[in-house]
């Protein structure tokens, strides 16, 4: 039953409102949308159980639990390790993309795009230095290809889940525009994966001409950053490698400046082969320290890495800390071995940084001066501990683990092979595999539960449970159906192609001014409405939506990992028009000109 015409202008009004300040973006999407939600429960358009029931919808906490199982893979190193393995050192920038788009697109089509891109622009950025190719033929592609990945099944991106819940939704309350229509794990892929396929070829082909030339020199802030002292320890699978071949050779925003074994000091070359319990001395910046201290292989001088995971002195259980020694400190005048910081604070020192000033000898003997800054291993929570002690200036702690549980990375795999299982053989739901799949990350310590709240991504829950009270309006004030009635009248005499390159394209409309969950959820009820007065199958518009909410690739905010490349890449706005316009396109007309095909019912 339809509700007043002024509540219908009023929903149209706020949703008109709505995309012009997201495409401001002077405030975030999450307050823009609970502010829209709460103007339309004030005028009563929504009842408060209408305007909340998004929260309490299973396709949100499906989403929240997925990212939980994207921080394990993170938090042990399984996504590092496919990374190097399938990378491993092409010879020019073409055998590069080819190495990184494959397993790229692979895993994203069933672990969270972000993380993978954050797990792969380090080795990315080896990748470049080693083989002296510019970041920018690398970065985007990286972030283009973890898109591409995601629409080929129900996980592979949290639009897919949100609009699968939708059609489950409309089914069980027997609406029959739906009858009979659903989302399964590979559903998509019959659509997704012809588009994925052209896209990395497009990728390959013409990155060549339309992506930047621009290289990021790391070497002045390597030259003048922390010294740190990393061991070889007993049974390293690094151990017996040359220093090319463990990976250690530019690395970005690091110097290997020497290899300590038995009491001699060697400068070494990309072929020197290392032993257990050499100590390799790095120089190099704060991020680039960090990413070394968690990688499988090393550890630090005052660590052997054989802790029982219920030790407190277990690296995957420590924090990283960055604290500036005080003028009035007793470490002054003391080298970091006597200045007994492990007895006092319960921390080892890892590196030390001098601004304007390179340190020699070993990281024990290094004197302490006024003003260096160490980086502490110590237990989560000491940050405070450091802040207030007057040895020490200032301190921050990192969220980072100070090394990754490299000894769940397989268990970490199992179990999301388990998850693909359990829901593409419907032994699951998605909502309940996910479940299953993050507590038994968590029961199986390949994250911490700290690490698992601090995964999930509240700002997009609130956002998802906004757009379904807003989605709701569109329903109950019949403004879902006059502008499906409005779109017919128009584009009827084109046929139901036309309709669906509507869909399509006002989708893809809304992605660029909002968030790709939020265009997916506003959609939907126009789209319902003009299956269902067209007498068209309902499926060809739900992929529709799945695939133009993520595949917008002609912008920086299309998509949140075009925004994480951006930065380091050198990209402009206009770089992401030049090369992903036409794939945007792209993918427009094969989900147009497919979906109808594979799916039938026009």
């Amino acid at each position: 039953m339809f509700l007043d015409a002024w509540q219908a202008w009023l929903t149209g009004g706020m949703l008109i409102a709505m995309v012009v300040v997201l495409a401001i973006g002077r405030f975030g999407p999450d307050l823009v949308m609970m502010g829209v939600l709460l103007v339309l429960l004030l005028a009563g358009v929504l009842e408060p159980e209408q305007a909340v029931s998004g929260f309490a919808n299973p396709a949100l906490v499906t989403v929240a639990m997925l990212y939980v199982v994207a921080a394990a893979m993170k938090e042990t190193g399984a996504m590092n390790l496919v990374a190097s393995k399938l990378i491993g050192r092409p010879k020019n920038v073409l055998e590069a993309q080819v190495r990184l788009s494959l397993p790229v697109a692979g895993l994203s089509a069933f672990v969270n795009n972000t993380p993978i891109v954050a797990m792969f622009l380090p080795a990315l950025s080896g990748v470049a230095r080693r083989g002296g190719f510019p970041v920018s033929k690398l970065f985007m592609p990286l972030s283009f290809a973890s898109i591409l990945g995601g629409v080929c099944t129900l996980i592979g991106t949290s639009t897919n889940v949100v609009v699968a819940d939708l059609l489950r939704r409309e089914n069980a309350a027997g609406n029959p525009v739906t009858e009979g229509a659903g989302l399964n794990m590979f559903t998509l892929a019959l659509v997704g994966l012809p588009i994925a396929v052209l896209g990395l070829a497009y990728i390959l082909v013409f990155s060549r001409w339309l992506l930047p030339d621009r290289t990021k020199d790391d070497g002045a802030e390597a030259a003048d950053g922390y010294y740190v002292a990393m061991r070889v320890p007993e049974g390293s699978p690094i151990a017996g490698k040359s220093v090319e071949q463990a990976g250690l050779r530019h690395l970005p925003g690091l110097f290997l400046s020497r290899v300590d074994r038995r009491g001699d000091s060697i400068v070494v070359g990309p072929s020197f082969r290392l032993e257990e319990n050499d100590t390799l001395l790095f120089v190099g910046r704060l991020d680039s320290v960090v990413d070394l201290q968690q990688l499988r292989g090393l550890s630090p001088v005052e660590h052997e890495d054989k802790a029982p995971e219920e030790d407190p002195s277990y690296r995957p259980n420590l924090r990283l800390i960055e604290a500036v020694v005080s003028t009035g400190s007793a470490f002054v005048g003391r080298t970091v071995r006597q200045a007994g910081i492990r007895t006092r604070y319960g921390a080892a020192v890892v590196a030390v940084r001098r601004q304007g000033q390179q340190i020699q000898g070993k990281l024990g003997d290094v004197l302490l001066r006024a003003g260096d800054t160490l980086l502490l291993e110590a237990p989560r929570g000491s940050g405070a501990r450091f802040s207030s002690s007057p040895d020490f200036y200032l301190a921050t702690e990192r969220l980072d683990p100070a090394a990754l549980r490299h000894d769940r990375a397989w268990i970490a795999m199992a179990v999301i092979a388990g998850l693909v299982a359990a829901i593409s053989f419907g032994w699951l739901s998605p909502m309940v595999g996910a479940m299953a799949a993050a507590g038994a990350m968590i029961a199986l310590r390949c994250c911490t539960g700290p690490q698992a709240r601090s995964a999930v991504d509240f700002q997009v829950l609130i956002v998802i449970g906004a757009a379904f009270g807003i989605g709701s309006a569109l329903q109950t004030t019949g403004l879902a159906g006059s502008i499906a009635h409005e779109l017919i009248d128009w584009l009827r005499p084109l046929g139901p192609w036309a309709l669906l390159a509507a869909v399509y394209l006002l989708t893809t409309a809304f992605t660029m001014t909002m968030t790709n969950n939020a265009a997916a959820v506003l959609m939907f009820p126009i789209a319902l409405s003009i299956a269902g007065e067209a007498d068209l199958n309902v499926l060809p518009f739900a992929v529709a939506i799945c695939i133009a909410a993520s595949c917008e690739f002609s912008t920086p905010i299309g998509y949140q990992t075009n925004l994480m490349v951006m930065g380091p890449g050198g990209y402009r706005w206009l770089d992401y028009t030049r090369f992903g316009g036409p794939l945007t396109l792209l993918a427009a007309a094969v989900c147009i000109l497919l979906a109808p095909l594979v799916y039938g019912g026009f």
